[in-house]
């Protein structure tokens, strides 16, 4: 096998790919610096939950002050990265001040996180203590990546709050777009194979189990036949919905209301007025005896 040959061949279509013109761009957001940062943002959050643990309380100001420092120049250094690589002019200081107000919104994040553990803590009687919930739950890592990624979305970081995600949904299987807009108290049970798309609207107090999916209906498109963007796509939950396991729930007009149930199973592209339970047919279960079973010749 000639590899030089093969090398001198790949070489040249990837050049000669428009596709992967940006991917040369200088500062592109590094994946391996956005996962070591989410680590980091894990221990400035709970600190002795996450990461080192050996510390002196008395003098964690002083510890976290160094933290902060050091997880600001990085990750100013990857939101500089994704304006230049998105062609966003940063000649204003738009990275800095951008990453500043991130970090201002920390007290903030970490107050919803809380809600969110205690909530899961709350309504899982397996939990033992709120340290199992915080170490172990897939679903408060999820969101803990997520309240991270959206308040950057929010403040107009573009691509590095998708890559930060995708790292979370790798780790755990929960697929939450940085764009979804979650109230506080949210928990995710067992969590596996939960989708919430981009302009997902839920309310405060909600709790949805493995398998449930908040998505689109179809795609919009335009006369030129492009798909619309910036267009609600996803439904909305109100306060204190309950989602049970392998519900499916599409429309950006599709609204949940408050105090609702949607039972295991169901698919609704349809809205449902508050204080309802969502609930399809009853299966018709039969019980066979099983032949192979011990003692039976």
């Amino acid at each position: 096998m000639d590899v030089g040959r093969l090398a001198v061949e790949m070489a040249a279509a990837t050049a000669g790919d428009a596709r992967m013109a940006r991917a040369f761009a200088d500062h592109l957001p590094d994946s391996h610096t956005a996962r070591h940062l989410l680590e980091r943002l894990r221990w400035i959050l709970f600190p002795g939950l996450h990461g080192q643990s050996e510390f002196d309380v008395t003098a964690l100001g002083a510890r976290l002050e160094v933290e902060l420092g050091d997880f600001h120049a990085d990750l100013l250094n990857q939101v500089k990265g994704a304006f230049i690589h998105w062609g966003e002019d940063d000649s204003g200081g738009r990275a800095e001040k951008v990453t500043a107000e991130v970090l201002e919104a920390l007290p903030d994040i970490r107050d919803m996180l809380s809600l969110d553990a205690q909530a899961a803590f709350d309504d899982d009687p397996a939990a033992r203590h709120i340290d199992e919930v915080m170490l172990c739950y897939p679903g408060v890592r999820a969101l803990t990546v997520h309240r991270f990624a959206h308040a950057m979305l929010n403040l107009g970081v573009p691509l590095l709050p998708r890559i930060m995600q995708e790292h979370a949904h790798a780790d755990t299987g929960i697929d939450i777009h940085p764009g979804a807009d979650i109230g506080k108290s949210f928990f995710i049970d067992h969590g596996t194979g939960v989708v919430i798309g981009e302009t997902t609207r839920i309310g405060d107090h909600c709790k949805v189990y493995q398998g449930v999916t908040l998505g689109a209906r179809s795609f919009e498109r335009d006369a030129q036949g492009d798909l619309k963007r910036g267009v609600k796509r996803h439904p909305t939950l109100g306060d204190h919905v309950t989602v049970y396991a392998g519900a499916t729930i599409l429309g950006g007009d599709t609204t949940i209301g408050d105090h609702c149930v949607v039972a295991g199973g169901v698919f609704l592209s349809r809205s449902v007025p508050p204080g309802h339970i969502a609930c399809g047919p009853r299966p018709d279960i039969r019980l066979i005896v099983n032949p192979n079973r011990p003692g039976v010749e």
